[in-house]
């Protein structure tokens, strides 16, 4: 029989479906109410379906491949524990048996990707590869820990960053993924998209801050209840809306892609942005956000060999500013673009940016990636191809 849930503080309708191990499309159907596209609030009352073990009761619009991406099976391993269905197509309302998956990754790349997710995720990863190192390099304004995590021995030193913008949480996914993968490779001594990953791991340290932006990504995915200690603030510098999917700042409505001191008074002139809101605006001062400030800090603390910041989306690569990176800058971004498809484009018009910043400050290769294509932020269906471009990317930018 179905029973009731009451809804806490920082949950989502997928944190409460992956919290009592249903589907989502399930609890959705026992709450006609409810849509996905919309937030919880702490306090609201919902119904969870009653759940058989191994069992899945197809959905309007299942098809093989979605329902086995969805438990991580092949479609062939699904189709195998259902001999008795038609193989061409899965009807509504039909139950299906779904096999015990035999390899389970850490992390889930089929489910909304924000801080709790993340932090469970590099805590089992550490268990699983006690190689991985791990720091804390600040706070965010609310106080949620930004860590950074170390793989690798060799001295030549390489930055990856996610989640700048907050309505760009696919990019931490991409990153969590990217260490389990690597990771594996090592453990195994094995190779990762055609190079060595011991050998890669005892030449290079790759530092990778999976979220500088948490208080944000929070924000974009579960949206704020009156108890939100910027309730007021937020409502108002999102124009009167409670729809926070587009939010790109931090939580004080700040851009941090727009926090470095790197011209950073052209680019206030150019934003023009009068106040705290959703995007564009640079705050008073550069580096006057405890995200921002401890990305620099970070960042000055090691001697970086160059550095990539994931962002999304467009499919390109950014390697230029003001003429201040140095000569080899542009044939890397080519070595990138070669590995993963993305377009190499010397970019103008814009300062105040962690890789500009990078640049002007070290005159060493920076790059800034956009993943994927469409509307910020990106649907999960097309994670598998973009991650698949990015993983590439990385390995090659391991060997720059």
């Amino acid at each position: 029989m179905p029973f009731r849930h009451v809804v806490q503080q920082g949950e989502t309708l997928q944190r409460i479906a992956r919290l009592y191990a249903v589907n989502s499309v399930s609890l959705m159907a026992a709450n006609p109410q409810l849509s996905l596209h919309e937030y919880v609030i702490p306090g609201q009352m919902i119904l969870i379906p009653a759940k058989l073990d191994h069992q899945y009761t197809v959905q309007p619009g299942d098809a093989w491949e979605s329902v086995s991406l969805r438990f991580g099976l092949s479609r062939e391993e699904l189709w195998k524990a259902n001999t008795f269905l038609d193989p061409a197509v899965l009807r509504p309302g039909v139950t299906i048996d779904v096999p015990a998956v035999r390899d389970r990754s850490v992390v889930r790349t089929t489910e909304e990707y924000g801080y709790p997710e993340m932090l469970r995720d590099l805590t089992l990863l550490k268990e699983r590869y006690p190689f991985l190192e791990e720091t804390c390099i600040g706070h965010s304004v609310l106080d949620r820990k930004i860590p950074a995590v170390r793989i690798g021995t060799g001295s030549r030193e390489i930055q990856v960053n996610a989640s700048f913008h907050a309505n760009e949480w696919i990019t931490s996914l991409a990153a969590v993924k990217f260490i389990e993968d690597y990771a594996e490779a090592v453990r195994k001594g094995g190779d990762i998209h055609g190079s060595d990953a011991a050998a890669l791991f005892h030449e290079t340290s790759l530092w990778i801050v999976p979220m500088v932006n948490p208080d944000g990504v929070e924000l974009v995915l579960g949206g704020i209840y009156p108890a939100h200690p910027l309730f007021t603030s937020l409502h108002e510098w999102n124009g009167g809306s409670f729809d926070f999917r587009r939010w790109k700042a931090n939580i004080n409505g700040v851009d941090l892609n727009d926090q470095f001191p790197a011209f950073w008074e052209e680019e206030r002139a150019r934003r023009a942005v009068p106040g705290p809101g959703p995007r564009d605006y640079t705050g008073e001062a550069p580096l006057t956000e405890p995200e921002a400030i401890a990305m620099a800090d970070f960042t000055r603390s090691r001697s970086f060999r160059h550095v990539v910041a994931l962002h999304t989306q467009g499919r390109e690569i950014y390697w230029n500013y003001r003429d201040y990176e140095p000569d080899d800058a542009e044939f890397l971004a080519l070595k990138l673009q070669q590995a993963s498809g993305f377009k190499s484009v010397k970019l103008r018009g814009s300062d105040a940016g962690f890789k500009d910043w990078f640049i002007y400050e070290f005159r060493r290769p920076g790059f800034t990636v956009e993943l994927g294509s469409g509307i910020n932020p990106l649907p999960l269906e097309q994670f598998p191809a973009l991650y698949e471009e990015t993983a590439r990317l990385l390995v090659r930018a391991l060997a720059l």
